[in-house]
């Protein structure tokens, strides 16, 4: 009898923890769910970032609260300024897919479409962020207290210190945005305008069509709508209605081919001024960042949190959330990638031994790293690692979350050391 007990218990325990585990895989597709009604219901679509993310609800969950409360909740910069200086952003990397994002998002929350012609066209408070833009993007050790005095003492155009915060927190967070967008190609899947499924334009919302928009595209009408528009031309619908149909047709299109080509003006950046090893800078006397001297727990943090408030906690959140993510990734792997991308950018951690650097991540996994990390252009292609062959979907999109974070957080600590330096001058 006791033999045959335990031969019972064994597929009863199997069960139960099938069962759990269950539980635990329907209450994260419940939870990936419910973000994306949330993002259907403000936004109307989910974006393919969202979409990429969806393999780790939890850090899903971070990132889109950060990102809503940067782009949309209250803050001393206006919305159009916001999706203005995520363009911006975006452009510096030759980002189609967050260059139109934002684009379609600026006019909708009202902006001016002229700006879109350009940077030249923009108010002159926002031209003075292109400098720590590009340095931020490409080689941000260069961020100097002089930027920040710069900017906040530019007589009318001057930006407040809560108002330049929050641009650089966008600037940050855009810049490591278009890394995730490089690593995972969504950017090559995307579409121009001109070649955009459906003929959608950037500013068509779905909800449009349930506020009486007129300038739904005709192939999102319902088929029905068509049919009837066909039997009305067969029958009834003189050429004068189809010609003038038609006339209006072309000069949308036009319309939205023009905004396009704005867009893609906005993309023209300075191609001199690109990332460059910071190793091989010793002749120009740049100093290693030591986490000892300045950290994002001890010092970043509680500047940020203080001059932006909140956002210093759902940043940390985001932080914690990436590194503390169910995987296959050892601590130690993660770990290794996390310092080794921010070696990349001239950050180092005095007790930590950069030997496990070499030991745990294989060359063509570094080259991949340095890629995503420092030339996320679109024009480019990233090389995958040949290990990643053998590696799930959603753990080479944990790489990429890592290789985000961790550039978001370099961005901060040298935009926030800045800050510092030039408060305490």
């Amino acid at each position: 009898m006791i033999i045959c007990t335990n031969k019972m218990e064994y597929p009863l325990r199997t069960q139960r923890q099938r069962v759990q585990k269950q539980v635990m895989v329907n209450g994260e597709r419940e939870r990936v769910s419910l973000l994306f009604t949330k993002a259907l219901v403000s936004r109307g679509s989910v974006d393919a970032v969202s979409q990429q993310m969806a393999s780790h609800p939890q850090y899903l969950e971070s990132f889109l609260r950060t990102q809503h409360y940067i782009l949309h909740m209250d803050g001393p910069l206006p919305l159009p300024y916001r999706h203005y200086i995520a363009i911006m952003a975006a452009a510096r990397h030759h980002c189609n897919y967050l260059v139109y994002l934002h684009s379609a998002q600026f006019l909708r929350v009202g902006g001016d479409p002229l700006w879109l012609q350009g940077l030249e066209a923009a108010p002159p408070r926002l031209r003075l962020l292109d400098h720590i833009n590009k340095v931020l993007a490409h080689q941000p050790w260069l961020t100097a207290c002089s930027h920040i005095q710069s900017l906040l003492k530019s007589g009318e155009q001057c930006w407040s210190l809560a108002e330049l915060v929050q641009a650089v927190v966008i600037l940050a967070h855009c810049h490591s945005l278009c890394s995730f967008v490089f690593g995972s190609d969504t950017d090559s899947d995307f579409a121009p305008l001109s070649k955009s499924p459906n003929g959608t334009p950037p500013t068509f919302c779905p909800f449009d069509a349930a506020n009486g928009n007129t300038n739904v595209p005709q192939s999102l009408a319902a088929p029905s709508e068509h049919i009837t528009r066909r039997r009305s031309l067969d029958s009834s619908c003189d050429m004068v209605c189809l010609k003038e149909r038609i006339q209006k047709s072309q000069e949308e299109r036009e319309k939205r081919e023009e905004r396009l080509l704005q867009t893609q003006t906005l993309q023209q950046t300075d191609p001199d001024f690109c990332y460059q090893e910071f190793a091989r800078r010793e002749e120009d006397h740049f100093q290693v960042f030591r986490v000892q001297d300045y950290s994002w727990e001890d010092h970043g943090f509680s500047l940020v949190n203080r001059l932006y408030s909140d956002i210093g906690h759902l940043l940390d959140d985001r932080f914690r959330s990436v590194t503390t993510l169910p995987s296959l990734h050892s601590p130690d792997l993660k770990r290794a990638i996390w310092n080794y991308i921010h070696c990349v950018l001239g950050i180092r951690y005095d007790d930590y031994d950069y030997g496990e650097v070499n030991q745990l991540l294989e060359r063509d996994l570094k080259l991949y790293i340095k890629a995503v990390t420092c030339f996320p252009d679109a024009t480019k292609t990233p090389v995958c690692p040949l290990s990643w062959a053998l590696l799930k979907p959603s753990e080479r999109i944990h790489v990429n979350l890592l290789i985000m974070e961790a550039r978001l957080q370099a961005e901060l600590l040298y935009a926030l050391r800045a800050i510092t330096q030039y408060m305490i001058a």
